[in-house]
């Protein structure tokens, strides 16, 4: 199982999966035509919540049908061939959508911050 050891610990209890872990991989493949094996490791290096690597193979061939990454059987490595998987158009688009999605969800959780912040403050000012 591929974990983000510092995943891990700054979020306990979540796990990366679903939407989540499918635009993941988008972002990811959007810079880069990658391998699962790569895909795993930089997803664990990114610092995002641990995840189990073999959810990593089954997302990919779920895009994969779904007509947003291809694959073609990378045979120039020395040792046995490997997917190597690029985004498609469909999956480009899908992508951008989604990042349009969760600016706006992060300008939700900003507001929702600073006004506990504010209630959190006016608390404060009320012991003082």
């Amino acid at each position: 199982m591929a974990q983000a050891e510092s995943g891990k610990e700054a979020f306990p209890g979540l796990r990366l999966h679903g939407e989540l872990l499918s635009t993941s991989i988008l972002a990811m493949l959007r810079d880069l035509n990658a391998h699962g094996y790569e895909l795993s490791k930089r997803l664990s290096q990114a610092g995002l919540p641990p995840f189990d690597s073999g959810t990593i193979y089954r997302t990919l061939r779920q895009l994969e049908q779904d007509g947003m990454i291809s694959s073609l059987w990378d045979t120039s490595a020395s040792g046995p061939a490997r997917r190597m998987y690029s985004l498609t158009k469909v999956g480009e688009t899908f992508l951008t959508a989604w990042m349009d999605v969760l600016q706006k969800y992060q300008g939700l959780l900003q507001s929702a911050a600073e006004g506990l912040q504010k209630r959190i403050d006016e608390n404060e000012a009320k012991r003082s």
